[in-house]
């Protein structure tokens, strides 16, 4: 986590799928070289939002890749195909995101590339949730409830980031943005209403829930009516990395200033539509 020296804003930004620190035993037991594997990675989208800290917004970044870990997802979403041994009964092994092959241990990076060349122990994947998968979440509950309890509400963005090659939905443009609040449950409205407001007027196409509504963090935590939002942010890679290299491009310096300028504007929503319903019908 980044922190700024003291936080002046309701929101929490998190980016759990951005690291790049690959364990070595893990690359030695996958059968995909260094940059197959990192096909599922939201590359430098924490450098993008850094700029939040010095605004007065903590960020949380994992270091650990989403092909070795994924902490958007349930604690216990796992294919039982992948493990050498029984899984716990208490996992989730019917899930679409275990059926898709993108578990909290995920079996395939994007387009079904299988990542092991054969079955790993059931304890690693368990040692893996123990030892990362809850401490992350134990520290962004932290986190959460710290910020609603100073300010009276708390909003989570949820960083992440989109293949160019993600098609639009019939009839419309690839979208640069899309915003997903599931389908209204997960955030005020006036809320996603803002951020489709300020960065369609900073020239991105924005899209609403298609194709991402957002994954297991924005469900989990989006509690609008308790006075806290979570709003899932997905960025076009194209416009800042070159996706086969995965280097910045010209346009990384652009992007980055209109997310700050974004984060800005969307602390001014009024407070009103964000606090806690009860609270607020006093």
């Amino acid at each position: 986590m980044v922190a700024p020296a003291e936080q002046r804003i309701p929101f929490v930004f998190n980016s759990p799928h951005s690291g790049r620190v690959y364990p070595v035993d893990f690359l030695e037991a996958s059968k995909l070289d260094e940059r197959m594997i990192r096909r599922s990675e939201d590359t430098f989208v924490d450098d993008l939002f850094a700029s939040v800290v010095p605004l007065g917004a903590p960020l949380m970044r994992a270091h650990f890749p989403r092909a070795w870990l994924d902490v958007n997802r349930e604690p216990y979403e796992l294919d039982p195909r992948m493990f050498e041994g029984e899984l716990p009964p208490y996992a989730n092994v019917r899930s679409l995101r275990v059926a898709g092959g993108l578990g909290t241990i995920a079996r395939v990076v994007s387009e079904n590339v299988e990542i092991y060349a054969e079955p790993i122990p059931v304890a690693q994947a368990l040692h893996r949730i123990e030892t990362v998968y809850k401490p992350y979440h134990e520290t962004l509950r932290q986190l959460l409830t710290v910020t609603h309890q100073r300010f009276g509400f708390c909003v989570l963005i949820d960083c992440h980031s989109m293949p160019s090659s993600v098609r639009a939905a019939p009839g419309r443009a690839r979208a640069d943005i899309v915003l997903g609040d599931r389908y209204g449950t997960s955030c005020a409205p006036a809320l996603t209403e803002a951020a489709y407001a300020i960065l369609s007027d900073a020239g991105y196409a924005v899209a609403r829930n298609k194709p991402y509504a957002g994954g297991f963090i924005t469900e989990h935590y989006g509690r609008p009516a308790g006075g806290l939002h979570a709003l899932q942010i997905e960025i076009n890679r194209g416009l800042y990395l070159n996706e086969r290299t995965l280097q910045l491009n010209a346009g990384f310096e652009r992007l980055a200033a209109d997310l700050a300028r974004f984060t800005t504007a969307l602390s001014s929503v009024p407070d009103a539509t964000l606090y806690p319903q009860a609270e607020a019908a006093e």
